[in-house]
């Protein structure tokens, strides 16, 4: 730690805290993935934040993608493909232009946004049969409208802010899946989007020695934090799952505004 004198003893805390939530967010609660987001931001320059985050999410897909291989949704995935592509593409450019304080206001909002949208389509399912339910989920699930505007700010918000979570999160809580399944269609699609973030970042001159150093000094903490989210999972229902992530999706997209 003493590599980087500029970082206090209570930032270090911030950052070691930090890497510990988007261990539990891979393996168990992905709404602390973007609360991990706005606690970076708050120690960091957000454009350094994002180089440094980058690393560290890839290691906690890995492990994600090993403990979660048999529960992968990959029909999902090839729907969303192309309009996470368009987000990528739309993200880079946005990042290569806007300041670190406009692209976190940017992102609260849109984040708040969408979940007020998501939640208000649950809402609407709950108050039908449990047949009608089914049928409005699939519906959801293979909308090609949604798809597009799930798909393509999921890319987005990753590209610019490593807050991909909430769209996934909410795009696949309102098509219906169960914890196992979120999980692991979750942990393919960031894995593979966050390794397409890494060319971007390096183009945009983002990653340096000095993000790589702090991502080595931080990756015990997310191992530790991965390992305490696969404890947590197993003993945790869909309902109390779904309502954890949107509560704290809610919370971290909210302090993205402050």
């Amino acid at each position: 730690m003493s590599a980087f004198p500029d970082l206090t003893a209570a930032q270090w805390s911030v950052l070691v805290i930090a890497a510990v939530f988007v261990g539990i967010a891979k393996t168990a609660l992905p709404g602390l993935a973007t609360l991990s987001v706005a606690l970076f931001a708050a120690v960091l320059p957000a454009r350094e934040s994002t180089a440094v985050m980058v690393p560290l999410l890839i290691a906690g897909d890995l492990y994600a993608i090993w403990m979660y291989r048999h529960d992968v949704d990959w029909r999902t995935l090839g729907r969303l493909a192309p309009a996470i592509l368009v987000g990528l593409g739309t993200g880079a450019l946005v990042l290569w232009r806007i300041d670190d304080a406009g692209m976190k206001r940017m992102i609260g909002i849109i984040l708040l946004l969408l979940t007020a949208t998501t939640l208000q389509m649950m809402r609407r399912r709950e108050r039908h049969g449990s047949d009608e339910n089914a049928g409005t989920t699939r519906a959801f699930s293979r909308s090609p409208v949604a798809r597009w505007v799930y798909g393509s700010l999921g890319g987005f918000t990753t590209m610019v802010a490593n807050a991909g979570g909430p769209p996934m999160t909410m795009y696949l809580i309102a098509s219906g899946f169960d914890v196992m399944r979120f999980m692991g269609t979750q942990a393919c699609f960031f894995f593979v989007v966050n390794v397409m973030k890494v060319p971007f970042q390096v183009g945009l001159g983002l990653t340096s020695a000095r993000s790589l150093g702090l991502d080595a000094v931080l990756l015990p903490p997310l191992v530790a934090g991965a390992l305490v989210g696969g404890l947590v999972i197993r003993r945790m229902s869909t309902r109390v799952f779904d309502v954890l992530v949107i509560a704290l999706t809610i919370a971290s997209s909210a302090f993205l505004l402050v």
